[in-house]
């Protein structure tokens, strides 16, 4: 092994591997200070602000495989002390063309090829576009009609926000001659052939954004906010989040929205509870314990499709020692009264704002929670004693991500975790209003 630095070198890094991705796999470590990402030798340069960080990141995956998006990448200390600027520059050492891959990250509005073509034509004629959705994201080949137009636009875009704090873009150099366009459509225009048709004869157009990208105001920059969009609809947060493959197991097409939640311990259960456990799949609009049955409840989402993630996903879950029963119920909604508790002006709810974002960390319960909104000055044991209580924590892990404190603990069982996150979501600690999740990781 070499010696070791606070520059770390990984290999293997793929193109579906975006630079958020590597800045998530070593954040749990400490603060990271630079990435350089060479893409044309799929490699990548990062550093951590001390050299006991790079230690433990190193120390941490030489026991366990690190992989992303499904490729494993591999990690050890480089020979560099310190990037300095010339490093840097490598990250952008690539071959010209006209035509650009561009990839967009953080998709909280919808991306079109209308929305692509406002941000890109400014600079340049733009002869074709084709957008697909790849599992790095959403990705688009933008061809220009001269090679000075698309380094022009990649040095005027590269990673600016098409919308303000979201939609990042991510530009290098394709290796492609020459787009080949099918079909005029949402995900695919060949502007300099105008008759081509909008789809494969018995195959109608999927497009579902309508005339949103009539809205778009301009790129962003860092400065004051410029426009955008003010909302969303569900649709299109589903559409961004899941890029028309939902997760395996949901249909999408499910219009009730009332959930019978069965065998509670009603000794431990109470509507708050509920709340925390339902809320990370949707809009919580009530929720009524059942007095002449205190293990059964009715949860009202805001919808059908997020009624059905939270039934595909709290089925069989275990809590306070139950394993519950989620099912659909017959009644459309519930009815207000007074063992009926409100939540639909929640400022709880986790869906008002972000919800692209949310509907992708859906996941049945695991044995790691991701806690979030935590006080600046906290320390591993502060956050254990808060939770500590609930079962017998393996690991926790606090780190900072855009200045903002979080944290990752685990527990020994699946139950346990959920139990933490139905009693602690929303509690106090030291003056924040922490909010937990559940993390899709393996292990930390």
């Amino acid at each position: 092994m070499a010696e070791p630095s606070k520059v770390i070198h990984v290999r293997n890094v793929g193109h579906e591997i975006s630079e958020n991705d590597l800045l998530q796999l070593f954040q749990p470590f400490g603060v990271i200070t630079k990435l350089v990402v060479l893409r044309a030798k799929n490699q990548a340069l990062l550093q951590m602000q001390d050299i006991p960080s790079a230690v433990s990141a190193i120390q941490y995956h030489a026991n366990s495989q690190p992989n992303i998006r499904g490729r494993n990448v591999y990690v050890q200390f480089s020979s560099h002390r310190e990037l300095t600027t010339m490093d840097q520059n490598q990250g952008r050492e690539e071959e010209p063309n006209r035509i650009l891959l561009v990839s967009v990250h953080q998709v909280l509005y919808p991306m079109t090829v209308d929305v692509l073509q406002q941000v890109f034509s400014p600079h340049g004629y733009v002869e074709k576009i084709v957008t697909f959705q790849k599992s790095a994201g959403f990705q688009a080949l933008i061809q220009y009609g001269t090679l000075q137009s698309a380094v022009t636009a990649r040095g005027a875009l590269q990673g600016r926000n098409v919308y303000d704090g979201c939609c990042q873009l991510d530009i290098q150099f394709s290796n492609l001659d020459e787009l080949q366009v099918n079909y005029n459509n949402d995900r695919s225009r060949d502007f300099t052939n105008p008759n081509l048709p909008t789809e494969q004869k018995g195959r109608p157009s999927q497009s579902g954004y309508g005339g949103d990208a009539g809205m778009y105001a301009g790129v962003q920059g860092s400065g004051p906010r410029q426009g955008g969009f003010s909302h969303m609809s569900n649709a299109a947060a589903i559409e961004a989040a899941f890029g028309g493959d939902l997760p395996p197991g949901i249909t999408g097409t499910n219009e009730r929205s009332t959930i019978l939640v069965a065998n509670l311990n009603p000794e431990r259960i109470d509507e708050d509870k509920l709340f925390n456990l339902f809320s990370i799949y949707g809009n919580i609009m009530r929720i009524k314990i059942l007095r002449n049955k205190p293990d059964h409840a009715l949860v009202q989402m805001g919808d059908g499709f997020q009624a059905e993630l939270a039934v595909h996903f709290l089925k069989g879950t275990m809590l306070f020692g139950k394993r519950l029963e989620v099912n659909f119920s017959k009644h459309p909604n519930i009815t207000q009264g007074p063992d009926t508790h409100e939540y639909m002006n929640s400022n709880l709810n986790r869906f008002n704002r972000n919800a692209a974002k949310n509907y992708r960390y859906c996941c049945s319960p695991t044995r790691i929670i991701h806690v979030s909104s935590l006080p600046q000055d906290i320390i591993e044991d502060e956050l254990a004693s808060l939770l500590v209580e609930h079962g017998i924590i393996v690991n926790c892990k606090v780190f900072e991500m855009n200045g903002k404190k979080q944290a990752l603990v685990q527990f020994e069982t699946e139950e346990e975790a959920t139990e933490a996150l139905v009693c602690k979501h929303a509690s106090s600690l030291s003056g924040s209003v922490v909010r937990i999740s559940f993390s899709q990781l393996q292990s930390i």
